[in-house]
């Protein structure tokens, strides 16, 4: 089995966990309005504290910065939230998005410096990608996608074994060190996952916009429905991934019936060493 199909296989599997909890999808639209209730808030000032024009002045730059950073919070608790709902969920129990949140503010705390970090990272990585030509925005690319993978297990170990920022990210690191390319293809197998739910939606408003009138206003509709509920069930599906790759990662089995073992030991054999 390849990388990339052993990687619809575990989406398989997480898709089979979250049909048990379908709610669950409803977090990451939860996310995404809070997102949008707090830009607006942060945005209004900006823009007077600013020239008035849309241009950021001095005095509105921290503003900005404090605004990414909550947005940071708000999508990193709620991933959270998912990640304690699958957890509860592989380990037999029937979780609620109340549990679900509950499960995240218990680690509230413990969630903001590594907000304040993954944020703070992804700033410089953005700043950076601004300011060099091509080859160095291959460079900051693939400096994004090793970061990605160093840290795919640092929220489950933040919720689950309630570590700090600075403990999860060093056992993270420890677990998935040797076994980056693996992680990696399991990433691209989700993200083309996500890509193939979502393009369905993108076509319908695409055509319903070509035919213009009434349809149009219907395609645009039914289009955004069908992207934001394909994006949440998606974020879903990772969390769930994610928490199951961590279980194995630790105890090297899964505590569930959902997840076949040599599929997950597929996503997480680790290379020889050569002698």
């Amino acid at each position: 089995m390849s990388r990339i199909a052993n990687s619809f296989a575990l989406a398989r599997s997480s898709w089979h966990v979250l049909k048990a909890d379908k709610e669950l999808i409803l977090l990451p639209i939860i996310s995404g309005i809070a997102s949008v209730i707090v830009a607006v808030t942060f945005i209004v000032p900006i823009f007077f504290v600013g020239q008035g024009d849309g241009t950021i002045s001095g005095t509105s730059l921290p503003l900005m910065i404090l605004m990414y950073f909550v947005l940071a919070y708000i999508t990193i608790f709620f991933n959270a939230a998912l990640v304690s709902a699958a957890n509860e969920r592989l380990e037999g129990g029937d979780p609620t998005i109340g549990s679900a949140i509950r499960g995240a503010a218990r680690r509230a705390g413990k969630i903001v410096p590594w907000a304040l970090l993954s944020a703070t990272v992804s700033i410089i990585l953005r700043a950076i990608e601004e300011r060099v030509g091509l080859i160095g925005r291959i460079i900051v690319a693939a400096v994004g996608v090793g970061w990605s993978v160093l840290t795919f297990l640092v929220l489950p170990i933040i919720v689950i074994e309630g570590s700090g920022a600075r403990a999860a990210l060093k056992k993270s690191g420890s677990l998935l060190r040797s076994t980056w390319g693996e992680n990696l293809a399991a990433q691209v197998g989700m993200g083309l996952l996500g890509f193939l739910l979502i393009l369905p939606g993108g076509v319908v408003i695409f055509l319903g916009i070509s035919a213009g009138g009434n349809i149009a206003a219907a395609a645009l509709l039914i289009g955004v429905i069908w992207i934001i509920v394909a994006a949440a069930s998606v974020a879903a599906l990772s969390a769930i991934y994610q928490t199951a790759l961590y279980h194995f990662a630790v105890a090297g089995s899964v505590p569930s019936g959902y997840f076949d073992g040599n599929a997950m030991q597929m996503a997480f054999q680790r290379r020889r060493r050569r002698r």
